[in-house]
């Protein structure tokens, strides 16, 4: 094994190309913590400090900022806005036909297109939450009390950390290799385990010794199921039709068609959280309401989301949703059944078009039945965990190595890649 690793960096570093994509994306992340480091002014870091202990959400939505929520930098709001818009742009393809189209049918350039439109939707969502951040941390003591002119200045400066963010995020996925936004999100990861670490080694209690087993036994299943998920496949036979031209027979090719067991990755986690954001902040907006009964409501609402078993119920069944939903949007049984027949291919015992559509629904329906819940088991186990423990650094366990896992996967295949065309 450590001779196919030593032999792919060999070829990895002779391959200049491939080599200067790397290096790309290595500057980019380090650019991207640097920026994580810089903190907005006037920020009380005990205060801080003890507001991000005691809000597990915030510490999970800290994991897609790398970090730059905890500290409040320039870019706290990390690639959030643009993970909304995509979220937005992907629930108007169901209310709008000619979105539809555009994403599925028009091919490279509707993608083009329509990851444009997102971008543009992002500038706005960025001063929209930057401004509710903003609100909410001041009223937390966390920010101290800003001018019309100071607001206006962080909110600019909180929202183009944002947007640069995802310029940055764009230029890796062109120039460098892998998905951008994934990228980032797995420095961020990545960037944290130095502090959870010593966090677990500081607080180390001996009587605990059985919970810290757990825990890695824990992560290395969750690892293995992940790694297993991912590459599990559902092939379904499909055969090319014989053709005579002239004194040549083409086709009669058998072939498949792969189905993954999880074909929307850890996109449904990601929409989660972002979905699961929104209510917190409204409702924090409406605890300082003058009117009475709006307060209440608010914080009577509040208290339910911080039951740690009604939380981890909604996390799961949106998980479990937005598995489903990704799935239908960016996989349609129709346009492949379409396809098959306009190329002459057939699933034998199975009659072309209709037929052929609803067979694929059917084993794309029972196979994401097993991602979906697979992966909300994965985002609720390590909250089921921390509440049992009341350990903090175990809550964002399972979905850091969900994320990480996953990105390191698709980085790895996507080498492996490169050096396939290097051979060819």
């Amino acid at each position: 094994m450590f001779e196919i690793i030593a032999q792919k960096a060999k070829h990895i570093i002779q391959d200049e190309a491939l080599r200067k994509r790397l290096l790309f994306v290595l500057g980019a992340l380090i650019l991207f913590r640097i920026l994580a480091a810089i903190p907005i002014p006037g920020v009380d870091s005990l205060a801080l400090a003890a507001f991000f202990e005691n809000n597990q959400f915030l510490g999970l939505l800290n994991i897609f900022s790398g970090g730059g929520l905890a500290n409040l930098s320039v870019v706290m709001l990390g690639v959030g806005p643009y993970i909304t818009a995509s979220i937005i742009m992907q629930l108007l393809t169901i209310m709008s036909p000619r979105l539809k189209m555009m994403y599925q049918e028009e091919g490279e350039a509707g993608k083009k297109k329509f990851t444009q439109y997102s971008r543009l939707l992002t500038v706005p969502l960025a001063f929209m939450q930057a401004f509710g951040f903003l609100v909410l941390l001041q009223r937390q003591g966390i920010v101290p009390g800003l001018e019309l002119f100071d607001m206006v200045v962080n909110i600019m400066v909180i929202a183009t950390g944002s947007i640069l963010l995802m310029w940055i995020g764009e230029l890796i996925t062109e120039f460098g290799i892998g998905n951008g936004v994934s990228l980032l999100i797995f420095a961020g990861i990545v960037a944290g385990l130095p502090t959870t670490v010593s966090q677990l080694f500081f607080t180390f209690d001996i009587s605990q010794l059985p919970l810290y087993l757990g825990f890695i036994a824990a992560a290395l299943v969750i690892v293995a199921g992940v790694v297993i998920i991912t590459e599990a496949e559902r092939p379904i036979p499909i055969t090319y039709a014989r053709r005579v031209r002239g004194n040549k027979v083409y086709g009669g090719v058998s072939t498949y068609l792969p189905l993954r067991l999880n074909q929307a990755g850890v996109i449904p986690i990601i929409f989660a959280l972002s979905i699961l954001l929104f209510p917190q902040m409204i409702l924090n907006f409406l605890t300082g309401a003058q009117n009475a009964i709006v307060s209440r409501g608010a914080d009577f609402l509040l208290g339910i989301l911080a039951n740690q078993w009604f939380y981890a119920s909604l996390y799961f069944f949106f998980v479990f949703v937005f598995t489903y939903f990704y799935t239908a949007v960016t996989f349609d049984p129709n346009n492949i059944a379409k396809n098959l027949q306009k190329s002459g291919a057939f699933v034998p015992g199975v009659r072309p078009g209709n037929n052929t559509a609803e067979y694929i629904g059917r084993i794309l329906t029972r196979l994401t039945l097993v991602g979906a819940t697979f992966l909300g088991l994965i985002a609720v186990l390590p909250l089921g965990m921390q509440a049992v423990t009341g350990i903090t650094a175990f809550a964002i366990g399972g979905t850091a190595l969900l994320i990480a896992v996953s990105v390191v996967l698709d980085l790895v295949k996507r080498i492996d890649a490169q050096l396939s065309i290097r051979e060819y």
